[in-house]
């Protein structure tokens, strides 16, 4: 069947980008081609997800969507592993019919209607790539469509192209004789003694002695209006906490520990009779997708921490020691 195997997808790392069509097809290719490792639906049900698949495989991808609506119709317990293949089919690059705005809807309903359901954390994980692969696609047009024109105005202009390059080479240096700067600027303020997160803003700020050496685009928990309240509620927190350790070997690249909860945390979590929740850092992209880049604020997709590219939590790690506050502002 079609997603069943979706947990290698997770272990699924993709060294060259290519054609972003292409690229989300690696993605889906485990699952399509996986077997089915359980199944508890009962023998009805089982028979139509068989007829289903075999209409995907043939290539009927119209129909094989139609008998995923008539088992969502017929079968309420299976809804969710039904809605998570046809986001699948919907997003297939054979697909002529292809609409990743109804495959988003399809995860995002999967989310939304069934919160325990096992498929939701790839749900969440291919809405983070489709996306992607869309705002690649649109910039990959766009870049074309300059590239075409500079070709037709450099054509038989080989002297303004060595110039050009000799610009950039020059951009280059003065970008990396800046960082320098800001590095020797930091080391001369000595380290940086205040991280300023604003939640609404998306921008994390490193401080020192009153002055802003450097700002970040950030992505927050999945459901960042409002503080932390509870555990699994994917908020990130608000309020005055410090940088109370760090761990090199993260699932995220490299990460900073958040002393989350503080006093005040646990009292409100106390008075509504649940756990405050914990582990939350600053932190990289999830290992293995570092090519995501920039393009991962697009979307809030972190459990309640704050995430930044991986080459920049590696600079402000350098910068922020074990007790650097850190304030997080709506």
């Amino acid at each position: 069947m079609i997603p069943t195997g979706v947990r290698k997808m997770r272990k699924l790392r993709i060294f060259h980008i290519g054609p972003f069509k292409f690229c989300i097809f690696l993605i889906m290719a485990p699952m399509l081609i996986s077997g089915c490792s359980h199944f508890n639906d009962g023998p009805q049900a089982k028979t139509t997800f068989a007829e289903a698949n075999d209409l995907f495989h043939q290539g009927s991808y119209t129909a094989s969507l139609d008998k995923y609506s008539e088992i969502i119709e017929k079968y309420p317990a299976t809804a969710d592993r039904a809605l998570f293949e046809m986001g699948i089919i919907y997003a297939h690059p054979k697909n002529e019919q292809k609409d990743y705005q109804k495959s988003l809807e399809c995860f995002q309903k999967l989310i939304k209607d069934y919160p325990g359901s096992e498929y939701r954390q790839n749900s969440e994980m291919m809405i983070f790539n489709i996306r992607n692969v869309a705002l690649k696609d649109k910039t990959i047009a766009v870049q074309q469509l300059q590239i075409e024109t500079l070709q037709h105005e450099v054509q038989g202009k080989e002297n303004e192209i060595v110039t050009l390059q000799k610009k950039i080479e020059a951009f280059e240096k003065n970008i990396e004789a800046l960082e320098k700067k800001f590095f020797a600027y930091a080391i001369q303020k000595g380290s940086v003694d205040r991280i300023l997160i604003e939640k609404n803003a998306r921008r994390l700020m490193l401080i020192s002695q009153g002055e802003v050496l450097k700002s970040y685009k950030i992505a927050l928990g999945g459901n960042p209006i409002g503080p932390k309240e509870r555990q699994g509620d994917n908020k990130t927190p608000e309020g005055t906490y410090v940088i109370d350790g760090r761990n090199k070997d993260s699932r995220f690249h490299l990460s900073l520990h958040i002393s989350y909860p503080n006093e005040r945390d646990k009292n409100r979590a106390k008075e509504l009779g649940v756990s405050p929740g914990g582990d939350i850092m600053i932190h990289g992209i999830k290992n293995g997708f570092s090519w995501v880049g920039d393009a991962h604020t697009a979307v809030d997709w972190t459990k309640g921490c704050i995430a930044v590219t991986d080459e920049e939590i590696q600079e402000i790690s350098k910068l922020a020691p074990n007790g650097t506050i850190v304030e997080i502002r709506p």
